[in-house]
């Protein structure tokens, strides 16, 4: 038998959440693997995570861990191994119906598999149980919560963004339906609801990223709720910052509860270059199954996208339950645009939502700004 060590090479982000699990479950992987493997993780800055184009990288890396508005971009360019059709579509069957909420059908795109959802996160709200009972169930609420200024929201231009979809999502009016975006009067008045919280926010709150918003809440004791950031399991685990952190599901309008928090999360995407493809095959099914996603990648700090995990007593102790106490969002979640030519909408559309929301441009003047944005993206 040789020597020689098969090396792939992986590309992930820049968080304990988002390379730790990588780095633990390919040494597992290797160690149960009856060949010589290796696979060598790199990472790059939530922000370039968001923004990098697949292309750049798919020439140097085997594994890619990719967010789902891309695959319209990618699904024909090639760049890409899809996942059916290669020797695991009883293992894709079994991912489809273990789906946290639309994690699995994210990565589905012109009726192919690009990625295996690995971690599932959509917006859910967050407080410090030392500070607050609980978290408001009603959009009433966290207005009365963000006048009393105990409100911190992260507000750079792409979750500003999600904001708005989540609140069209809410009530009915998903953003995206059909090609012109939304109605206009119905995107004034989102507009308008979410201006009744950011008047009342510090500037800080515009220039912080999810990450960002939770360490204020774990290290500070100035606020004590936000009301949609992407959740992140490890700031409700024991010891991992000076405060614990709780969440629970968002804050709805009327009584149509926890619906419309933008999916996010991530997926494990194979180069179609790659030069070992069965291995990428192997490890990337084996990491998105129950057995790894509620062993390994949870115990790394990973965030579970397969829903038995999420229902996993083992994985809810260790968090507080996180999990169980947001799964209805997860479940109820919207699945915003991807088509080709969406990413390019998504980095201008939410400077215009942010500037809105800091008083920068009225609420009719956003909304229609943003359908003219949408409706260019298909041209």
């Amino acid at each position: 038998m040789s020597n020689e060590i098969t090396t792939l090479k992986g590309m992930t982000w820049d968080h304990a959440r988002g390379f730790d699990p990588m780095v633990v479950t390919s040494e597992v992987f290797a160690d149960q693997s009856d060949q010589k493997i290796r696979i060598v993780w790199e990472k790059r800055s939530l922000q370039a995570f968001a923004d990098r184009p697949i292309e750049d990288m798919a020439d140097e890396y085997d594994l890619m861990v990719i967010d789902h508005p891309h695959v319209g971009d990618i699904a024909a360019t090639g760049l890409l191994l899809q996942f059916d059709g290669q020797g695991y579509d009883a293992e894709l069957q079994t991912l489809e119906a273990q789906s946290c909420g639309v994690s699995h059908p994210s990565y589905n795109f012109d009726g192919k598999q690009w990625a295996l959802a690995i971690d599932a996160a959509t917006p859910v709200s967050a407080f410090r149980p030392d500070l607050l009972d609980e978290a408001p169930q009603k959009w009433d609420e966290v207005v009365a919560l963000a006048e009393a200024n105990k409100v911190i929201w992260p507000l750079i231009p792409i979750n500003a963004l999600m904001s708005y979809f989540n609140i069209l999502a809410n009530i009915g009016s998903d953003f995206g339906k059909e090609d012109i975006g939304v109605d206009p009067k119905v995107g004034a008045d989102a507009l308008t609801e979410l201006r009744r919280v950011s008047l009342n926010l510090s500037r800080e709150s515009f220039d912080l990223d999810p990450i960002g918003a939770y360490e204020w809440l774990s290290c500070r004791n100035s606020h004590s709720y936000c009301p949609y950031l992407y959740g992140y399991t490890n700031y409700s685990r024991v010891g991992f910052r000076p405060n614990r952190v709780c969440v629970a599901n968002i804050p709805a309008f009327g009584e149509n509860g926890p619906i419309g928090s933008p999916i996010g999360g991530t997926g494990i995407a194979i180069s179609a270059r790659t030069k070992h493809k069965d291995i990428a095959l192997q490890y990337a099914f084996w990491i998105a199954s129950e057995e790894c996603q509620s062993g390994a990648f949870f115990q790394a700090g990973g965030q579970p996208a397969n829903v038995r995990s999420w229902l996993n007593e083992d994985c809810n102790q260790q968090t507080d339950n996180f999990f169980l106490n947001t799964l209805e969002t997860l479940e109820k979640s919207y699945l915003r645009p991807r088509h080709k030519g969406y990413m390019g909408f998504q980095d201008v559309a939410g400077d215009v939502v942010r500037d809105c929301l800091m008083g920068k441009a009225t609420e009719a003047d956003a909304a229609a700004k943003v359908n003219d944005l949408y409706q260019r993206s298909f041209r």
